[in-house]
């Protein structure tokens, strides 16, 4: 599945060197861009290698290398490195004065028989 081709400029491809190489990153975004500096088809790329190649080196799957180039050519450079934005709202399941009655029964002193019991 070949159908999306990664071109990178000069300077997202130091970007990308320098992320690989200095400091803690996530080992999510550091694989995206290992994944990305192999799958470069640009002039400022010497050794391009094949889906399978990279694949076999860095032990994923092919389903992921296809994922960070179809984001990468679909929605931009840092959603290809940092992955999507998550947009999801959690409910809370636990409101203030549940939660302030918690905390003075958990601080309180324990009923009479429970005292000497655990």
């Amino acid at each position: 599945m070949n159908i999306y081709t990664v071109i990178l400029t000069k300077d997202e491809r130091e970007a990308l060197f320098e992320l690989t190489s200095k400091g803690k990153h996530n080992s999510q975004k550091i694989l995206n861009a290992l994944i990305l500096l192999n799958c470069d088809k640009g002039e400022w790329n010497v050794n391009h290698s094949t889906n399978e190649e990279i694949s076999r080196i860095l032990n994923i799957s092919m389903r992921k290398i296809d994922r960070v180039k179809k984001r990468f050519v679909e929605e931009g450079f840092e959603v290809a490195l940092n992955g999507e934005k998550k947009d999801r709202i959690y409910a809370k399941k636990v409101d203030g004065d549940f939660e302030a009655h918690l905390v003075a029964l958990s601080c309180s002193e324990p009923p009479e028989g429970l005292q000497d019991g655990l």
